[in-house]
């Protein structure tokens, strides 16, 4: 394994090139939640020359449809992120996303995007979604819930969620096999 992190959710630069496939990191700060349709919706207002409701500059994007029961989160596991492939890539060029949180690895398109904007994507361990809901410390707010529970984009406080891992880096190293 390689070095252990704690650090925030909202990453420079400097902080990104410092992490490197293998490395485990603690995240502590405010992440989005966005499954299929909240990563649709967002491209068709950007596309469409809008802007979106929250900001995700320099942000941390969780793979997760949240178990959430009146304002407390139950279960935060993380959702098999290939599921965003097709549209990760130009979701970091547009918003310049820093880091993406899920699960089962991504492919050569978030791959290529992550070593031209200097991003990474880290994977919290599947099954673990109880655990993950005791790092959340509360709900800043919900977008798009007309979508559904789990495919709105809730904005969550966090404090020391991990393990995470990171298993690509802005290097174009992999944990995994190669996409």
């Amino acid at each position: 394994m390689g070095e252990e992190f704690r650090i925030g959710t909202r990453l420079g630069g400097e902080e990104v090139t410092r992490l490197h496939a293998g490395d485990v990191v603690y995240l502590t700060g405010e992440l989005f939640t966005m499954r299929d349709q909240a990563h649709l919706r967002a491209l068709e207002i950007l596309r469409g020359g809008g802007r979106l409701p929250f900001d995700l500059a320099g942000g941390t994007v969780y793979h997760c449809g949240p178990l959430v029961k009146g304002n407390k989160v139950i279960s935060a596991g993380p959702t098999t992120s290939m599921r965003m492939e097709r549209s990760e890539g130009e979701l970091i060029e547009r918003t310049k996303l820093r880091c993406i949180l899920g699960k089962g690895g991504m492919g050569t398109s978030t791959l290529g995007a992550l070593k031209r904007h200097g991003a990474v994507y880290m994977e919290y361990p599947g099954g673990a979604g109880a655990l993950a809901a005791r790092s959340i410390t509360g709900i800043r707010g919900v977008f798009w819930r007309e979508l559904g529970d789990p495919e709105a984009v809730w904005v969550l406080d966090v404090k020391d969620l991990g393990p995470c891992f990171v298993t690509m880096d802005s290097y174009g190293n992999v944990l995994r096999r190669k996409p």
